[in-house]
């Protein structure tokens, strides 16, 4: 006679003289095998948990956590890490802002994110092309190199991804990229690795962050889309300008062809002013992108360099018009372009092609690219993630900045003690 037990108790199901377990002590039987993993009357044990290649038992696999940890983020860091350099440089551009802090942030309130921590973070983001904000929260909560790099300990909890974007935009009002950029430039030069006579300057296209479709006319509703969220607009037939259209996702941004036979895209321009003796850059800047933008902010970025000694600017062919040549030279600065003599007379003359200097100047001029490259494959700046002339010129310096810190890093390593 079939036992209904008689499988669980191991126990053959030959009739009723067979001793029998009582329900209790078959249902404690039952629990005793179900954590050994073992079960009578299969004659193995439970594959799912102890064969080959399978997990162990969760005890092991997770052990308790000690109530007390006597290591610190500090031990964990190897002590030749990249990172270790440049939080020395680091702290050393904080801590002459630290008076640019105080007047920053109120003395009442809750209490806000730390500058420092919130200046380190917005770095690591730069440093290991952290595309987003929150992204770069999540990586600060588990990765205990990047805790380190903050100055978060191991318990600390790490901040909204919204109060982080907040309190980084109180930092774009008291201009703090601006003066932690020059802090860093002043780092190089108090070191003797900068020039303060031959420059070079060039600019680049930014992509904006807005799409084709947001840009519509001005004075007018937006033309239908097709059916779904995200429907298909046609434009064919339509001409758009920048005087008649502008883009409602970021009305900063320009539509603007580089160059003919590309393709038009809304977009800014970055433009940045680089010394020729070690490649630093000097200063930075974004506007709306023009065909004489980027010759205006040569002129603009010769007339914000202190004192009257003579000094060159080196510069590709879009610089060669006689406009920006003789702004230039009224600057005393004497123009290195690069002679655009393609069915037209240079504004370059022999005067100054003659010298040694100019061909160094051309030589060196093409460094300015690898910055641009740079910032845009590890800083994010080939499509900017943010809207609005300020904050894009804000991230391109903050870019530059990074840029500052690595090189200056790199070149006092290898410098000789």
């Amino acid at each position: 006679m079939w036992c209904p037990f008689s499988a669980l108790a191991g126990q053959p199901a030959t009739g009723f003289a067979q001793p029998r377990l009582s329900i209790s002590r078959l249902l404690k039987k039952a629990g005793n095998d179900a954590q050994t993993g073992n079960f009578a009357g299969s004659g193995r044990s439970d594959r799912r948990i102890h064969d080959k290649g399978a997990c162990d038992d969760a005890r092991y696999r997770y052990p308790k956590d000690h109530l007390f940890s006597y290591v610190s983020t500090e031990s964990r860091i190897p002590p030749n890490h990249p990172l270790r350099a440049l939080l020395v440089l680091v702290d050393e551009a904080l801590a002459a802002l630290s008076a640019d802090f105080a007047a920053a942030y109120a003395k009442i309130g809750r209490p806000s994110i730390a500058p420092e921590k919130l200046v380190r973070a917005a770095l690591l983001q730069v440093f290991y092309s952290i595309r987003s904000e929150r992204l770069l929260m999540e990586q600060i909560d588990y990765n205990l190199l990047f805790r380190w790099f903050v100055g978060l300990s191991v318990d600390e909890p790490v901040w909204v991804p919204t109060v982080f974007t907040h309190n980084r935009e109180r930092l774009l009002e008291a201009d703090i990229v601006r003066k932690l950029f020059a802090e860093v430039f002043a780092q190089a030069d108090r070191q003797g690795l900068t020039s303060s006579e031959h420059f070079s300057v060039d600019g680049t296209l930014i992509d904006a962050w807005a799409s084709m479709k947001s840009f519509t006319r001005k004075d007018g509703p937006p033309p239908p889309s097709g059916p779904g969220r995200n429907g298909a607009v046609d434009f064919r037939g339509e001409t758009r300008r920048n005087d008649t259209h502008e883009s409602r996702t970021d009305p900063d941004c320009r539509l603007y062809r580089k160059g003919s036979g590309q393709a038009a895209k809304l977009c800014y321009m970055g433009h940045l002013l680089m010394e020729n003796r070690n490649g630093f850059i000097v200063d930075t800047t974004v506007t709306p992108p023009t065909g004489q933008a980027e010759r205006e902010m040569a002129v603009a970025f010769a007339a914000g360099l202190s004192g009257n000694r003579r000094r060159t600017f080196g510069a590709d062919k879009g610089y060669d018009s006689a406009d920006c040549v003789a702004a230039l030279q009224a600057l005393n600065v004497t123009p290195h372009v690069a002679q655009n003599d393609t069915n037209r007379r240079s504004a370059v003359d022999a005067r100054t092609t003659r010298h040694p200097g100019y061909a160094i100047s051309l030589r060196i001029r093409k460094l300015i690219e690898t910055r641009f490259g740079w910032m845009k494959d590890i800083g994010g700046l080939r499509k900017t993630r943010l809207r609005g002339t300020d904050f894009v010129d804000n991230q391109l310096r903050l870019a530059a900045t990074a840029f500052n810190l690595l090189h200056l890093a790199n070149l006092l390593r290898a410098a000789p003690a």
